[in-house]
């Protein structure tokens, strides 16, 4: 199904936006909980999804935003899937060599989203979609997320167990070619991603290319410092 081009207005809850659709006020569904205040702005060119499932509450689901000249992809959940076929399809160097590759799988009361295992290994994937860019850098999160620090402190326990771990951060704006924790918005999790490294759970980053026939990962992977940052005024650990 084509995406129609819509005119964002508002945002009155982080599930549902008001988008203006060929002269007519809609309300569009926001798959994605972060704030996404610097991408949301009035007036900016959004794509969306129409639905055909009669009973939904909105017909249409907000998947695109332009920004700085480019589409930043705003369905987070889908960055699960992208690295998950990314890897199926051996695009992901690091995750190569694994015969079983399983969506979601049940650890104690989380769910990592992506299991992988070969006769010698089993390694445990959590990924996280980027959309906020400060100065060229992507960060995560951009607003506080309890579920995101309990997810690594996951993945340490798995890591101690014998397991190899990997924390997968995909960014969904082109423009960001540099991953940082956002330790202004979320220091709890920005120390528990560095606890987590210490440990040996790996960081993998990479980005995509969005369009509106297709979103792909670029098979080449991107540098990361997990120290504050400088240009903030706070000093690097």
């Amino acid at each position: 199904m084509d995406y129609v081009k819509g005119i964002f207005k508002s945002r009155p809850n982080r599930f549902i936006a008001e988008v203006e659709v060929d002269g007519s006020l809609e309300i569009a569904h926001v798959p994605n909980t972060g704030r996404c205040r610097e991408l949301l702005l009035e007036d900016a060119i959004v794509w969306l999804k129409p639905s055909d499932n009669p009973n939904r509450k909105t017909k249409f689901s907000l998947h695109f935003v332009e920004n700085k000249g480019v589409l930043v992809s705003l369905y987070s959940q889908q960055a699960n899937s992208i690295v998950y076929d990314a890897i199926k399809d051996g695009k992901i160097k690091e995750l190569s060599g694994y015969s079983i590759h399983q969506r979601e799988k049940s650890v104690d009361n989380s769910r990592i989203d992506i299991y992988l295992e070969n006769e010698n290994q089993k390694c445990y994937v959590e990924v996280k979609g980027v959309t906020l860019i400060i100065d060229g850098e992507a960060r995560f999160p951009d607003a506080p997320t309890e579920r995101g620090a309990k997810h690594l402190k996951e993945l340490i326990k798995l890591k101690k167990e014998g397991n190899r771990c990997c924390v997968f951060f995909l960014i969904q704006h082109p423009a960001g070619k540099f991953f940082r924790p956002n330790w202004d918005n979320d220091p709890v999790f920005s120390e528990t991603l560095n606890e987590a490294y210490a440990e040996g759970v790996e960081i993998l980053v990479y980005r995509c290319d969005n369009q509106l026939d297709g979103i792909e990962l670029i098979p080449e992977s991107l540098d990361f410092d997990l120290g504050k940052c400088l240009a903030d005024g706070i000093v690097n650990d």
